[in-house]
């Protein structure tokens, strides 16, 4: 969707346009998607948290700067509210720790490695990296976005996302091994 489309569509959606909403989220979904899949592992949690972003999408339209990309912005609410789920996650996970303390009974997780057709490879070696990390890395590479940009779009320092960068960068070679980078590029290209 071009940048003239895109802010049409936005001018539409503040006056209360459900048909503008529904194109806009024709036209992002499958990009915040398989962001939201490299960065939650369970479907189920992937479908809660793209329910969370479009509805924060929908109430905080007012609040968008139109003089930023509005894909910056998109994304902004993405990793803030991928952010979200985990520490209600870890909340949710705490409780039944302590849960399983007291019962002694044993949970085995299962937490699918599909990223929606990414090479298997790179996808199993993206889910070896730390959160933080793999943040880093999903929006330098499949969003293009500078080390400066990052920095922006998560509210740290710059050099906390280079420090992060690359050693996730040395992280994903360890586990990859003789597989470059640019072979990545050419698997995911939308």
């Amino acid at each position: 969707m071009q940048n003239e489309s895109m802010y049409h569509m936005l001018t539409k959606m503040i006056e209360g346009d459900q048909q503008a909403f529904h194109t806009l989220y024709d036209a992002t979904y499958r990009d915040v998607y398989r962001t939201v899949s490299f960065l939650v592992d369970h479907p189920q949690d992937r479908e809660d948290i793209m329910n969370e972003i479009y509805m924060q999408m929908w109430t905080s339209l007012p609040n968008y700067d139109p003089n930023r990309p509005f894909h910056f912005w998109l994304h902004g609410l993405v990793i803030r509210q991928v952010q979200r789920f985990r520490v209600k996650s870890w909340r949710r996970f705490r409780i039944f720790e302590r849960i399983r303390v007291f019962s002694r009974e044993e949970h085995h997780w299962d937490q699918p490695m599909s990223t929606d057709g990414t090479d298997p490879e790179i996808s199993k070696a993206m889910h070896k990296l730390t959160d933080k990390q793999r943040t880093v890395i999903i929006l330098r590479f499949y969003h293009d976005y500078t080390l400066e940009e990052i920095a922006t779009l998560l509210a740290i320092p710059l050099g906390t996302v280079k420090s992060r960068y690359h050693a996730g960068l040395q992280s994903f070679r360890k586990h990859l091994g003789s597989l470059p980078l640019e072979r990545m590029d050419k698997n995911n290209a939308y």
